[in-house]
């Protein structure tokens, strides 16, 4: 018996709306939208009270698929991820933008550039790989001069956008909802067919992978009496099929998949890139309105982690160690505090280790991140060090105000979201990968002491005697009650040029001998000093270390 057709394919795309507050973002995804899911355009009835988006919305719109994704039939699904603009839900703002493919940064065409669209464009360099811009509420522009002024908008964006990964980027001119809001259905959108072309050119075959453990990030929740209760949200890796077991790791519960949804189509599977709605059995939704469900026992509870990070080049001011940043991970923020440190001069420019952290190197502790304009760089300058080196790679050690339930190699990203909303100013300070968790409580005395961060110390001492032309006695380094023989091997520089190792001890006064490979010139009472990391690991009561330069 011959086998039936296949069912055409439907390759699914998420695509983010992002932009200012009051930009038109969920008119643009109703005009767009072919289907609308539970979450969708302001539904929830805060929502409607406030006339804000308060939190992600999702809708559909499918299409043909276009020649560039593939031959055969089929349709191209966008799932439109609707953000809030609001300066005070930046937080939904950044779990919003970790499971898109592509970006729409709204503009109100009549305002151009705002503080929010400018965080919102940081976090679509972070997240995403490709933008559209769409210069919304052209119905609101004199139509004698609406082309001229569309132009003139146009342009001030690709300049704005010139130094981004999303310079050359489409720019599309839409009106939404002609009128405004109280404005009749009746009033047809201008422009949206011609987005939606554009989006059809700018969409790609995301790179999605159903192996490995299911984890999905939950953004909405609520019952449906006599079946069970509800998980919306984005499959981040692996699958799900029906009669799956699933875990709710804040719930600290394992539940069974009994039906699934994908915009109100029932399904049996979905897999990593998908939006899709998981019923299972019951239990109270308040207690979950968003977090994450995965494979029973995959996921992990951290106090703390270590991260690999790059400063965000438009937040002012200097990232200090033991500064305190709200610190997003998924759809979790939570205050924590940093320690940066980076590898020791002579590894600046090794090569960046992106998925792996290695315990057996040497780290130096930093009182801030390095970066162009961070004081010790003008420290540099200021002593004549034109040529600021700073390493290719940085890491810190965050600590959790409160634990966070995440996968390792997710997104992280440090805030002050307690800034001025008003000030214009952008807020968002740092990006990175978490490298590892730390699990145990009482991390700082079970896993901190593996973590080999020193603290360069600088001193200086004196030249008493020269013993012969390879050793010299040094002086007024040590009290005399210092152990010496911990110092052995350190590397002293004479101010005549030479360098020398500590060899010992000399005598009980806290003099030492110095031997210098290659015979010295100098004199008596010539200065030196010494120059060698210490173990230091925050503040934490540990052994004293000596590294061998």
């Amino acid at each position: 018996m011959a086998a039936g057709p296949a069912a055409p394919r439907v390759l699914n795309v998420n695509v983010g709306v992002l932009g200012h507050i009051d930009s038109g973002k969920t008119a643009l995804a109703r005009a767009l939208s072919t289907t609308g899911s539970t979450a969708a355009f302001d539904r929830a009835p805060q929502s409607r009270a406030r006339g804000i988006t308060l939190d992600l919305g999702f809708s559909c719109l499918r299409t043909a698929l276009p020649p560039q994704l593939g031959p055969g039939p089929g349709e191209l699904q966008f799932t439109l991820v609707d953000c809030p603009g609001h300066a005070s839900l930046i937080r939904t703002i950044i779990g919003g933008a970790q499971i898109i493919d592509l970006m729409m940064l709204v503009i109100d065409v009549t305002k151009g550039m705002q503080t929010q669209s400018a965080e919102c464009l940081v976090i679509g360099q972070i997240a995403c790989q490709k933008m559209v811009v769409v210069l919304n509420k052209i119905d609101l522009l004199p139509e004698g001069k609406r082309q001229s002024a569309i132009e003139k908008m146009t342009k001030k964006m690709q300049k704005t956008l010139e130094n981004t990964k999303f310079c050359g980027c489409p720019v599309v001119a839409v009106a939404a909802k002609p009128g405004g809001p109280e404005a009749p259905e009746s009033e047809n959108p201008l422009g949206v067919s011609e987005l939606i072309e554009v989006l059809k050119s700018q969409a790609y075959l995301p790179s999605r992978d159903p192996s490995g453990n299911f984890l999905m990030a939950v953004d909405h929740c609520f019952s449906i009496k006599g079946q069970g209760t509800v998980m919306t949200g984005t499959v981040l890796s692996g699958s799900v099929s029906l009669g799956d077991n699933v875990e709710i790791p804040a719930l600290k519960v394992t539940k069974k998949v009994k039906s699934m949804q994908m915009f109100h189509t029932p399904v049996t599977y979905a897999m990593q890139g998908d939006r899709v709605g998981i019923c299972v059995t019951q239990f109270d939704p308040k207690l979950l309105e968003r977090g994450l469900i995965c494979t029973p026992e995959s996921l992990h509870t951290i106090h703390a982690a270590i991260i690999s990070l790059k400063k965000i080049q438009y937040f002012r001011g200097a990232l200090q160690t033991k500064a305190k940043f709200h610190i997003t991970v998924g759809h979790e923020t939570v205050m924590g505090r940093v320690m940066f440190f980076s590898p020791a001069p002579a590894d600046f420019n090794k090569e960046i280790q992106e998925k792996v952290f290695d315990f057996e190197k040497d780290y130096l502790y930093q009182e801030e991140y390095l970066s162009k304009d961070s004081n010790s760089s003008e420290e540099n300058k200021e002593n004549d060090q034109s040529e600021v080196q700073l390493p290719r790679q940085q890491w810190a050690l965050l600590e959790f105000e409160k634990p966070v339930t995440c996968p390792k190699l997710c997104l992280v990203i440090g805030s002050k979201l307690d800034t001025d909303i008003h000030a214009n100013t952008c807020r968002l300070a740092f990006h990175g990968v978490l490298l590892q968790g730390m699990e145990d409580k009482n991390y700082m005395e079970t896993f901190l002491p593996k973590l080999k961060v020193y603290k360069l110390k600088h001193k200086e001492g004196q030249v008493e005697r020269v013993m012969d032309d390879y050793s010299v006695i040094g002086r007024s380094l040590f009290k005399k009650e210092t152990n010496i023989q911990i110092f052995v091997g350190l590397k002293v520089k004479l101010s005549t040029g030479e360098d020398g190792i500590i060899d010992g001890g000399f005598g009980q006064s806290g003099k030492f001998k110095i031997r210098i490979p290659v015979a010295s010139t100098c004199m008596p009472c010539i200065e030196l000093s010494a120059q060698g990391p210490a173990w230091h690991l925050r503040a934490y009561s540990s052994p004293f270390h000596c590294l061998m330069d």
